[in-house]
C-alpha cells in the first residue's frame, strides 16, 4: 500500500501548456477588456464593463485545457471555428451592444408604462401597471384546454346518420367550422404580426402571447372536429374565400390590419395612433365581438338540444376564452383613449361606432344566410336582435351611444353560458370553470 505522500507524487501532473489557439483567445479577450476599459463609455455602460471584469474568470481557469488540446490536435476544423470565434470576440464592439440598456435599463416606475409609444424597458415585467391585465393572463392559464379531451364519438355517429340531423342543422355546422376555422388563425396572425408589436406595455403583451397561444387551439378544435367528422377539408377551409356571406366576414377583418402587418409601420403619430385603434377596434369589438355569435348561438343551442354535444362543448370553451380576450381588447382601447385623449375626436368615434354598425350588418346577413328557415328554436329575425343587443353593448363598453334603441335579448342563456364561474356544463362532462390541476378549487 502506497502512503498518501507517495500517492501525490504517483498522481502529480505538470502543468499543460496552453495549446496555441487558447493562448490567442486568452490574449484576444484581455485585450478586449482592456480596450472596453479604456473607451469612453457612458456611467450606467461602464459599471456593467467593470462588473463583468470582476468576476469574469481567466480562460485557463474555466477551460479544460488537456481535452480542449485533444480535441484540436484530432480535428482542425475545430481548431479553425474555435479560433474563428476568438477573432469575433476580440474585435467585438461591446459598447454597441449595451446601448439599449443605456436608454432603457434604469429601474422602471410605474409612471414610466403606457399602453402605446412607450420608451420604458419593455423586459421589465414589474411593477404592473394595469393589474387587470395580469390578472387575465392568469386566468387565461386557469383556463387551460385542449381540444383531445373532449369525446366525439356521439357527433361521429350523429353525423353519419342519415336522419341524425336536417339539412339546415347540417348547413350550420359546416357554415360555423367553415367560418371560425380560419377566422381565429387571422385573429392569430394580426396579433403575432401587428399588435404584440405595438403595445408597448409588458404585463399586456404576456396576455397577448396567451391569447395567441388560445388562438391556435380554437384551430386546433376546429381542425378537429373537421377531422373527426370526416368533412371534406378543402372545402370547409376555403368556405372564406367561396361562401359569401362567410368571405365578406373574413375580408372586413382583413381590410383592417393591412397596414399594420407592414414591418415599417410606426405609431407616434395621431394618425397612425388612430390607424392602430382602428386594427383593435376592428378585431376585438367586431371581428371577436360580433361576427362570431350567430355561430356561438347556433352550435350552443344545437348542444341544448342534446346534438352535436363535442362540437358544442369545445365551442362553450372556446366562447369563454374568446370572451376574455374581448375583454381584454375594450380595456386596451378604453386605456389607450385615457392616456392620449386627443385620438378619441368626435370625428374617429362617427367613423367607430360606424364599423361597430357594418359588422352587425355583415353578421345579420350571414344569419340570414345561415338560417333560411327557423331551425333550432330561432331564426333569422330572432338573431338580427340578438345581433342589435349585443352591437349596442359593444358601443356601451366603448363610451359610445347605443345604435339600436330598445334592442332586447332573445336568448338568455347565452349569457349565462358565458359566465365562467356559475353553472355546471349542461352537457355533463366537465366543470364549466375548467381549471389546470394545480389551479383547480372545490368550491
Amino acid at each position: 500500500m502506497i502512503s498518501w505522500d507517495e500517492y501525490q507524487e504517483e498522481g502529480a501532473v505538470a502543468e499543460a501548456t496552453p495549446a496555441p489557439v487558447v493562448e490567442a483567445a486568452q490574449t484576444a479577450l484581455q485585450e478586449t477588456v482592456a480596450e472596453v476599459q479604456t473607451a469612453p463609455l457612458e456611467p450606467a455602460i461602464e459599471a456593467v464593463v467593470n462588473a463583468a471584469a470582476e468576476t469574469a474568470a481567466p480562460v485557463n481557469d474555466t477551460l479544460d485545457r488537456t481535452a480542449f488540446e485533444n480535441k484540436t490536435d484530432e480535428n482542425p476544423a475545430i481548431a479553425e471555428n474555435i479560433a474563428n470565434a476568438a477573432n469575433v470576440i476580440a474585435n467585438m464592439d461591446v459598447s454597441a451592444g449595451l446601448e439599449e440598456l443605456e436608454t432603457s435599463g434604469q429601474r422602471i416606475q410605474v409612471d414610466q408604462k403606457r399602453m402605446i409609444n412607450c420608451r420604458a424597458d419593455l423586459n421589465q415585467l414589474v411593477p404592473f401597471k394595469y393589474d387587470w391585465a395580469w390578472q387575465k393572463y392568469l386566468d387565461g392559464c386557469a383556463n387551460h384546454w385542449m381540444p383531445q379531451e373532449v369525446n366525439m364519438n356521439a357527433d361521429i355517429s350523429l353525423w353519419k346518420s342519415e336522419d341524425g340531423l336536417s339539412e339546415d342543422e347540417r348547413l350550420i355546422v359546416m357554415r360555423s367550422l367553415g367560418y371560425f376555422s380560419t377566422a381565429d388563425s387571422l385573429v392569430a396572425n394580426n396579433l403575432a404580426l401587428a399588435i404584440y408589436r405595438l403595445i408597448t406595455n409588458p404585463e399586456c403583451r404576456q396576455y397577448i402571447l396567451r391569447q395567441a397561444f388560445e388562438e391556435a387551439i380554437h384551430t386546433h378544435a376546429y381542425q378537429y372536429c373537421i377531422e373527426s367528422l370526416g368533412m371534406d377539408e378543402g372545402e370547409v377551409f376555403n368556405m372564406y374565400r367561396e361562401v359569401p356571406s362567410v368571405a365578406k366576414k373574413a375580408s372586413w377583418s382583413l381590410s383592417k390590419t393591412h397596414s399594420l402587418c407592414d414591418p415599417s409601420f410606426t405609431t407616434g403619430t395621431p394618425e397612425t395612433d388612430q390607424e392602430l385603434l382602428r386594427n383593435l377596434v376592428g378585431f376585438y369589438a367586431v371581428t371577436e365581438g360580433i361576427f362570431f355569435y350567430c355561430g356561438f348561438t347556433q352550435i350552443l343551442s344545437m348542444g341544448r338540444r342534446n346534438k352535436m354535444t363535442g362540437v358544442a362543448e369545445q365551442f362553450q370553451y372556446i366562447l369563454r376564452d374568446e370572451s376574455m380576450h374581448l375583454n381584454f381588447g375594450i380595456d386596451v382601447i378604453n386605456q389607450i383613449k385615457l392616456e392620449n385623449p386627443h385620438l378619441w375626436s368626435e370625428e374617429f368615434q362617427e367613423e367607430v361606432i360606424q364599423m361597430i354598425l357594418e359588422g352587425t350588418q355583415i353578421e345579420i346577413e350571414y344569419a340570414r344566410d345561415t338560417m333560411p328557415r327557423g331551425v333550432l328554436g330561432m331564426n333569422a329575425q330572432m338573431m338580427e336582435g340578438y345581433l342589435q343587443f349585443i352591437a349596442n353593448r359593444r358601443l356601451a363598453q366603448l363610451g359610445l351611444p347605443e345604435q339600436y334603441p330598445g334592442a332586447q335579448n332573445p336568448f338568455p342563456w347565452m349569457s349565462e353560458i358565458m359566465d365562467l364561474r356559475k353553472e355546471k356544463n349542461f352537457f355533463e362532462t366537465r366543470v364549466i370553470e375548467y381549471q389546470t390541476g394545480g389551479a383547480l378549487t372545490w368550491d
